[in-house]
């Protein structure tokens, strides 16, 4: 089992930043593939970005490309997401998940989420 829990939410001006982390539990962390999502007021959960196990492949929504990074220190058991440029939009719950078939899309593990609000 895998425990997770968000950090580093707040409230930040527009065009501002942010970094997120994501600590983990367990020793089967650093072979899970480990991705951030959101969830705006209203709107339905999207996906932001992910990480492979190792670290050097990632994938991005086209929505934050070129303004967040997502990174991972397997020896901390920790994922961050760096967001810059921060935007209305991105106001949401951000959440952290992983799992053993997460590369694929499937997420068994959750946190309970950070709040991220920009003000414009």
């Amino acid at each position: 089992q895998v425990q997770v829990m968000e950090s580093g939410g707040g409230l930040v001006q527009a065009g501002g930043s942010l970094r997120l982390s994501c600590a983990a539990s367990g020793r089967t962390f650093s072979s899970y593939a480990m991705g951030w999502f959101r969830q705006a007021p209203g709107k339905e959960r999207e996906f932001v970005a992910q990480i492979s196990w190792i670290g050097t492949t990632t994938n991005y929504a086209d929505s934050v490309k070129g303004r967040f990074t997502i990174s991972r220190d397997n020896a901390k058991n920790t994922v961050y997401l760096q967001m810059n440029s921060l935007k209305a939009e991105d106001t949401a719950v951000y959440y952290c998940a992983g799992g053993p078939s997460s590369w694929s899309g499937k997420y068994d593990y959750w946190g309970q989420g950070t709040q991220v609000t920009v003000s414009s």
